[in-house]
């Protein structure tokens, strides 16, 4: 497996190797060894999977106080991935890392702890798999506007369809409980 750095330190980027052969391919998706030697050392504790066409875009979606770290990657067609640093205090409150995943690399992308994360999908169809440290608790849900100009994020579609709950989330400068950095 390769693991790609990404502008913000603590968004990473797992590549594994695909083997493939006229029979199809084989992955090697997930080994807690490994991962923990890139600092993912909670436990995942739930799983979910999303399914959407294009044009959807889902995001910007964080929790806090209990927070959540997210493993993700696309299991059928391609999306583009963006994780947010809200983190209050950091170096990058602000910035964004984006990466097109897909079916054709099964790149993951690790969304940490005190990250907005949202995504946009860009294929036909896309089935979106979450691997989460934390359970979701919709009493700690926050909702970031996806086109907050602020973040200067560039989804690659016009007019995405958003839930109303998406459409209507206030901008980052509007939210008062962000994680702290140093405290997720």
């Amino acid at each position: 497996m390769k693991v790609i750095q990404t502008e913000i330190p603590d968004v990473l980027v797992f590549e594994p190797r695909v083997l493939g052969d006229e029979r199809g391919f084989f992955i090697e998706t997930f080994q807690v060894p490994r991962y923990v030697s890139y600092g993912l050392k909670r436990p995942f504790v739930q799983d979910n999977l999303s399914r959407s066409r294009r044009g959807i875009l889902r995001g910007l979606h964080l929790q806090n106080p209990q927070s959540q770290g997210k493993l993700v990657c696309v299991l059928r067609g391609r999306v583009l991935d963006v994780a947010v640093d809200v983190r209050v205090g950091s170096p990058t409150f602000g910035r964004h890392v984006a990466m097109e995943l897909g079916d054709d690399t099964f790149r993951q992308l690790w969304v940490p702890r005190g990250f907005a994360h949202g995504f946009a999908v860009l294929s036909e169809n896309a089935d979106f798999f979450y691997r989460c440290d934390e359970l979701y608790s919709p009493a700690d849900e926050i909702a970031i506007r996806w086109s907050d100009p602020a973040l200067k994020i560039d989804w690659r579609i016009d007019a995405p369809t958003l839930s109303a709950r998406d459409a209507n989330a206030p901008l980052l400068d509007e939210i008062e409980r962000l994680p702290k950095y140093g405290e997720v």
